[in-house]
């Protein structure tokens, strides 16, 4: 059953029909009815057009030929000649020629049909978001401005997915065909030699920019310098400072102050240099300075006892025990004073289930008097 809300929307929309024009009624002489119900006046389309352009400053100038050859000639870059012939022209109408005044005509016409797009008043769309005149189109077209979607393509997702799946098949196609010429440069492995010492690490991503992959780390044993003395390498770790590992006796330093890997392991082998020829000037030793190493915490290894372990005098003692024993066990078993643990279990077992089996009498608590009763 309809509502009366549906019922009152069906009679108001019925005579809300479109209604013929005012210049069609009269050619057509019948008699227009204003809509019922209706607390609006009837805008008619055709006098609301004409009543725009007659608005319209443009259409005024060009309209009248005498006042748009005036602002002609308020304009400075026409030429001499253009200016005696629109003088001529705005002196008498009649005398110019038919040519002329048809060109002119033309170029009035072709110029309010240019103007008109610009003149136009633009409605906003109903079915537009907020009633905007451009619907907001970023979800469907990119950035660029380019043309819109028209199911003939894919989405720019599937645009990206694509980029993904050509970039795996170039690091597949490298892994394949690339790759196993790399086995030619192979050069077998040599262990460093006394004088190679420094032991440098880099960081890298794969071709990927990130800012840890130019930190270089240098390590190096004060021991493996041979040419210093015992005096200069305990200088030499007293100037490493907190860099200095005393557990394994290792210097190890850092850098990432420049931009490239190259630079910073250049100034790390410069800064080493500097260490070891500070180290072998003899004007001051340090010998009044202890050697710091409270900057590292020593871990705590737990040695299995030397007691504990299974030598072979242990093994003999432990089966002479072991024996032994044996013996007693077997002379018990021959006295009977032997306890069976089995049997004890099974024994203690059967005299619980006995206990349980027997009734046993139970007091019932008495019960709290009741009060008496109120007639």
């Amino acid at each position: 059953m309809a509502s009366p809300a549906n019922l009152l929307r069906l009679c108001l929309r019925a005579p809300s029909r479109r209604l013929p024009t005012a210049r069609a009624a009269v050619a057509a002489q019948k008699t227009v009815f204003l809509r019922p119900l209706s607390t609006t006046p009837v805008r008619w389309a055709e006098e609301e057009e004409e009543r725009r352009e007659d608005d319209d400053p443009s259409n005024q100038v060009f309209a009248d030929p005498g006042e748009f050859l005036r602002s002609f000639l308020r304009d400075e870059s026409i030429t001499q000649e253009e200016r005696q012939l629109a003088q001529s022209m705005l002196g008498d109408w009649s005398k110019v020629p038919k040519d002329t005044q048809k060109s002119l005509q033309n170029l009035v016409a072709e110029i309010n049909n240019e103007a008109a797009p610009l003149r136009r008043v633009r409605v906003p769309k109903k079915d537009s978001f907020w009633n905007e005149d451009n619907a907001d189109t970023d979800l469907i077209t990119d950035e660029n401005g380019e043309d819109d979607f028209e199911e003939d393509d894919m989405l720019a997702m599937g645009h990206a997915k694509l980029e993904e799946h050509r970039e795996f098949r170039e690091y597949a196609r490298i892994a394949v065909w690339e790759m196993p010429l790399l086995s030619k440069l192979a050069k077998p492995f040599q262990p460093p030699v006394g004088d190679e010492v420094l032991r440098f690490r880099y960081t890298t991503y794969m071709g990927e920019f990130h800012p840890a992959d130019r930190k270089v780390v240098v390590e190096f044993s004060p021991n493996d310098l041979a040419d210093l003395t015992e005096a200069q390498r305990l200088k030499l770790m007293k100037l490493a400072g907190p860099r200095y590992n005393p557990e394994k006796g290792i210097i190890k330093m850092s850098c990432e102050r420049f931009e490239h890997q190259a630079q910073n392991k250049r100034y790390l082998g410069d800064l080493i240099a500097k260490m070891i020829a500070a180290a072998k000037d003899p004007t001051d030793m340090f010998e009044d300075i202890p050697l710091d190493t409270r900057h590292h915490k020593f871990k705590t290894v737990i040695k299995f006892p030397k007691e504990w372990y299974l030598t072979e005098e242990r093994r003999q003692q432990l089966e002479a025990q072991r024996k032994q024993a044996y013996l007693l066990d077997e002379q018990k078993r021959q006295s009977g004073t032997l306890v069976n643990g089995v049997e004890a279990i099974q024994e203690g077992l059967r005299a619980r289930v006995n206990r349980i089996g027997e009734p046993v009498p139970v007091r019932r608590p008495l019960a709290p008097p009741r009060p008496p009763l109120r007639r």
